[in-house]
């Protein structure tokens, strides 16, 4: 009773709360039941499995350790090897513990008479069968084996493997009848939840059909009556005003509002016949409102016609634009049909609603006495006149039409534009023309400020080309540190954009600077440049940039504008070539100086013992050797000296014959051989080699290098390729070595003069860096080309290329 007094009296929220609380306690617990079941008869079912398939295993593995034994025993009694009859005996063991283990599983009656027949047999065959047979195979009595076979060992063990295998069938079948009996129990679940399900459900709709009466029933009511109350008929319902839940509260608010509603509705009755008179007397005040919105508007589109023409007056840079803009937003502000601008001092116009052939009569006859009145009078006028016939388009009779004459006018009072408007029909009034003076004279101030802007940016143009064509880098920087000015090789000279650079702030300048350049002193360097004061020294400094490597000099100067500091020019000039050859020379003096300094040792060392000792002949024979290779190493040193020079002065002279390669490279090869016993040098070509119009000596020149360059660039030996082919178009020549290679960062200079490769395995290996720069020159003036391929620590591919000669040597 207490619990029916709850659910009927209180809110509907705790019906609804209450039902679906019972409803969802119930799911939760019948399913959580079904599942436990499902869960226990699954784990119990996979214990029993578990336990069979293990007894499966270990009786497959009794089975096979025995089949084992048997192999071995025949094997044994077939070719007599006593490895065969250990292995039979080693099965024992083995089959022992899995006996072992089985027992400790064994809990049927199956199990055990299993486990009783395996110890039998375990008993009689490896106790007292095997041991007989194996001493019978010693002794040589092989009709002692035959006998026991016959009588009852073979039948024995064939009778044990028949029982092995029906057990295992047994446990198999069992497995079986496990797996049918979980299908059976799992398909009984499944229809226990099934059913489960289907009192779920008419539950939950029992509980959905409670809801509707109690709610949607009393609702719908509520609803009908709200519609018959709105729409203005009577309303008659039945309202249960006992419930004390939130649908007993709405049919009483419901029908108070009903009778409200009702007294409300007189009052407003009386209050319509009042509005009814006040709408008539707003209607004539709506009627003189309109008329004034009609004049405001046509007003207000005058005035955005025009700003229009200011805005486009203001806005606008090109002269053209201006023109067109003027005309069209002149024709719009005072209604005019048609019109024209001209420029007084150059053939510029633009045109509204005129023939381009009516334009260029226009412009033909601009200095006539009409358009003369206006540059002397400087004052507007009208004009009227009859329509011409090509004017009055479907209209017959006498027409006329305005037109009205305004002058351009520049700040000086000077005529620079002259605009001619046409109206048909109406004539301009006279009130008017001060107003069109008016814009006439913003379109000449806009015309005035175009015209100066032109000359401005053309000088500024001017100026920039200037700077561009300087091979500085030039920058304007305010007395605030903001870039104002840059020059197109400051940005190719710090690799970056335009729009970067220019309006950077100065934070941003010294962020961007310290990005780029190696040395930290650049802040400090710029920041005394901008911020110092008169300061009439030119200051420099010298960067270099991380990525690039180019060497930059920048120096800067004050900027000054009627004694007064407008900012700082800085001058950023690429010195990278001048720094390199600054460097290569003293490379190419310390060089030299080593060159030079150990062959003259030499040769001065000697020189003294010889005249100050008493030496045999053959200690003088190769103290003279000994200079004289350290004079031939000098004159080599020296020729390409004088090499070079002749090369760079054009004096160097060559004399051309067509020769063959292949004798040049042998002899070539010859001489490099006896001076190493760590390289093997191979000679490969195949077909016939074209001859090629050269030098002899020179090709000798180029060749010793290169080859030699091999030698010396493999100091743990290796060996030495060199390659010939030959076509009809060139002649092409491969040195390949193992030696040490060359850094990807030196290929671009290796052909330079005086350039080394600054490593350290190179220190050792003397040179002045001038074989390869001569090689080069050689070569192209042969008409050749030279060219290398390399990686670092796997050797280098040297390749020299010459213009065929037609005939072709054997």
């Amino acid at each position: 009773m207490k619990m029916n007094s709850y659910f009927n009296k209180k809110s509907f929220s705790r019906k609804f709360t209450f039902l679906f609380g019972a409803f969802f306690i119930f799911f939760v617990l019948g399913s959580a039941t079904l599942l436990m079941m499902h869960h226990l008869l699954n784990a119990a079912n996979f214990k029993e499995r578990s336990e069979l398939d293990k007894k499966e295993k270990i009786a497959q593995a009794i089975n096979d350790d025995f089949n084992q034994a048997f192999f071995d025993a025949r094997g044994y009694i077939a070719i007599g090897n006593a490895k065969f009859a250990e292995n039979a005996l080693a099965q024992e063991l083995k089959i022992k513990k899995l006996e072992k283990r089985y027992a400790s599983m064994a809990t049927t009656d199956d199990d055990q008479n299993f486990l009783y027949d395996l110890h039998e047999f375990i008993s009689y065959y490896f106790d007292v069968t095997l041991p007989t047979v194996i001493a019978d195979y010693k002794s040589g009595n092989k009709n002692a084996i035959v006998k026991m076979a016959n009588e009852q060992a073979t039948s024995r063990v064939t009778s044990f493997q028949k029982q092995m295998k029906t057990y295992i069938q047994g446990i198999d079948d069992n497995l079986e009848a496990h797996y049918q009996k979980l299908i059976t129990l799992q398909t009984s679940i499944q229809i226990g939840f099934l059913i489960f399900v289907i009192i779920v459900f008419f539950i939950l709709l029992g509980i959905m059909s409670y809801m509707f009466r109690q709610l949607g029933k009393p609702l719908s009511d509520l609803s009908i009556a709200a519609n018959e109350m709105a729409s203005g008929r009577e309303v008659s319902i039945s309202l249960d005003t006992k419930r004390e839940d939130e649908i007993g509260i709405l049919s009483k608010s419901f029908q108070s509002m009903m009778e409200k509603v009702i007294e409300k509705e007189q009052d407003l009755l009386a209050h319509n016949e009042e509005l009814i008179a006040q709408q008539e007397e707003l209607q004539a005040q709506q009627e003189e409102l309109e008329n004034a919105l009609q004049t405001l508007n046509a007003n207000g589109e005058k005035l955005k016609n025009r700003n229009k023409l200011v805005n486009q007056l203001s806005n606008t840079i090109n002269i053209h634009d201006l023109l067109n803009s003027s005309v069209l937003n002149m024709c719009e502000i005072i209604q005019a049909d048609k019109g024209i601008i001209a420029m007084v001092d150059n053939p510029l116009c633009a045109s509204y609603g005129i023939s381009p052939s009516a334009v260029n009569q226009f412009l033909h006859h601009m200095k006539s006495r009409l358009c003369e009145k206006l540059k002397i009078t400087k004052m507007p006028y009208t004009l009227k006149r009859r329509l011409e016939l090509s004017e009055k388009g479907y209209h017959e009779g006498t027409l006329f039409g305005y037109d009205l004459y305004l002058p351009v006018l520049a700040s000086d009072e000077e005529v620079i534009a002259i605009m001619i408007f046409t109206r048909y029909g109406e004539p301009f009034q006279e009130s008017q023309m001060e107003e069109f003076q008016a814009l006439s004279k913003s379109i000449g101030i806009s015309l005035e400020k175009i015209s100066l802007f032109q000359k401005s940016e053309k000088e500024r143009k001017q100026n920039q080309d200037i700077l561009n064509t300087l091979q500085e880098g030039v920058q304007l920087i305010d007395t605030n540190g903001r870039t104002l000015h840059i020059n197109n090789l400051l940005i190719d000279i710090l690799e970056c954009e335009n729009s970067t650079l220019v309006g950077m702030e100065w934070d941003e300048w010294i962020s961007f600077m310290k990005g780029k350049v190696k040395e930290e002193q650049i802040a400090d360097y710029l920041e005394n440049a901008v911020r110092a004061k008169n300061n009439n020294e030119l200051e420099t400094f010298i960067y270099t940039l991380e990525r690039s490597k180019k060497v930059i000099k920048v120096y800067s100067k004050e900027l000054y504008h009627n004694d007064v500091r407008i900012g700082t020019v800085l001058v950023h000039r690429d010195i990278t070539k001048e720094y390199e050859v600054d460097q290569m020379k003293s490379e190419f003096v310390s060089t030299v100086s080593h060159e030079l300094r150990t062959p003259l040792s030499s040769i001065l060392g000697f020189t003294e013992l010889m005249i100050n000792r008493e030496l045999n002949p053959d200690r003088q024979k190769k103290y003279l050797t000994t200079i004289w290779n350290e004079s031939k190493r000098l004159t080599a040193l020296i020729n390409d000296f004088l090499d070079v020079q002749r090369m760079e002065s054009g004096k160097q002279t060559y004399e051309k014959k067509y020769i063959d390669l292949l004798p040049i490279l042998r002899k070539i090869i010859d001489a490099q051989q006896i001076n190493t016993s760590l390289h093997h040098f191979i000679l490969d070509h195949r077909g016939s080699i074209p001859a090629i119009l050269g030098d002899e000596a020179k090709m000798e020149q180029v060749f010793t290098n290169l080859i030699h360059n091999a030698v010396k660039y493999s100091p743990e030996g290796g060996s030495i390729k060199v390659k010939v082919t030959g076509t009809d178009e060139q002649v092409k020549v491969d040195i390949i070595d193992d030696g040490l290679g060359i850094p990807q960062e030196a290929m671009d200079k290796l052909f330079t003069k005086f350039y080394r490769v600054d490593n350290s395995d190179r220190r050792k290996i003397g040179g002045t860096g001038l074989g390869l720069s001569i090689v080069q020159e050689i070569v192209k003036f042969h008409g050749g080309k030279v060219s290398v391929k390399s990686k670092l620590g796997s050797g280098s591919t040297f390749t020299v290329a010459f213009p065929a000669f037609s005939n072709v040597l054997s």
